[in-house]
């Protein structure tokens, strides 16, 4: 635990406070958008980068690896997307491993990237502290420097994976247009399940809660399963010396979520815009 005199109820709301920048509707969360908008880049970045240099010949291992994720992700696409489409692939391959990395930020430690962000604010500009810390030790002032307030799992932030499930439903609507047209896409909405001019209002609430139903349903499980497990991370960190191997045993079990939770996110983003391709 990283400040002796903060009571359990601080700490945690402390690891689960981002910095943000500006004041309701328009408040930006700093570390969760800055660390999404920095794995997303490095993502591009090294996907471009492996494809540039592949080889036809042996492959090193990181190209394998590569190569791996794109076969599995290009199968899952196969399986269940049934309408040929040339985007598919790179959104369903850019969700999943922009997903994995957001949540492969939780194994960090908790208090590390905190106490660094600190520590790095508190070099340069010492005055952002609150008057009351005059008193405080050098680690308890590092904690209260704003920046150690900066997240470093996105993914526990709900903005971000309602976010990035507002996205999905934007594909959504775009591709049942472009595939059905707007006259079929309405009559969809309003001929489905009932066949019948009478049953059109019926349809329409009935095909409007479920189509808004996706996007909510994707970004709530993906936040409520990252923050549960980023919850526990930090219960771990109270135990304090101990909290290394309960960290690494609760992490090797982690990695099986965090690699679960994306898979489950890009395959139902995938049925969701097979749905929305096929014609009913």
């Amino acid at each position: 635990m990283a400040d002796s005199n903060i009571s359990v109820q601080g700490y945690i709301s402390h690891h689960l406070t981002d910095l943000t920048v500006g004041e309701g509707f328009w408040a930006v969360n700093l570390g969760a958008l800055g660390w999404s908008l920095i794995l997303g880049t490095l993502f591009i970045i090294t996907f471009a980068v492996v494809g540039r240099r592949a080889t036809t010949g042996v492959p090193g291992k990181f190209q394998c690896l590569i190569e791996m994720i794109i076969e599995f992700v290009n199968g899952c696409v196969k399986e269940t997307f049934h309408v040929k489409d040339k985007l598919i692939g790179p959104i369903a391959l850019t969700i999943f491993m922009w997903i994995f990395l957001m949540n492969l930020m939780k194994l960090v430690p908790v208090d590390w990237f905190p106490a660094a962000a600190g520590m790095v604010g508190l070099a340069l500009n010492s005055s952002a502290l609150p008057e009351y810390a005059a008193d405080y030790s050098f680690l308890e002032r590092v904690m209260a420097h704003p920046w150690s307030y900066l997240t470093i799992a996105p993914t526990t932030d709900v903005n971000i994976t309602m976010g990035m499930s507002l996205g999905v439903f934007i594909l959504i609507l775009g591709y049942s247009i472009y595939y059905k047209g707007l006259g079929g896409f309405s009559k969809e909405l309003a001929f489905t399940p009932f066949n019948h001019w009478l049953f059109v209002p019926f349809n329409l609430v009935l095909e409007l809660v479920t189509l808004l139903s996706k996007p909510v349903s994707l970004g709530l499980r993906l936040f409520g399963n990252l923050y549960a497990g980023e919850v526990i991370f930090i219960l771990i960190a109270l135990v304090g010396l101990a909290q290394l191997p309960l960290h690494f045993a609760w992490a090797v079990f982690h990695i099986l979520v965090i690699v679960l939770q994306a898979f489950i996110f890009m395959m139902l983003s995938i049925v969701y815009l097979s749905m929305a391709a096929e014609k009913h």
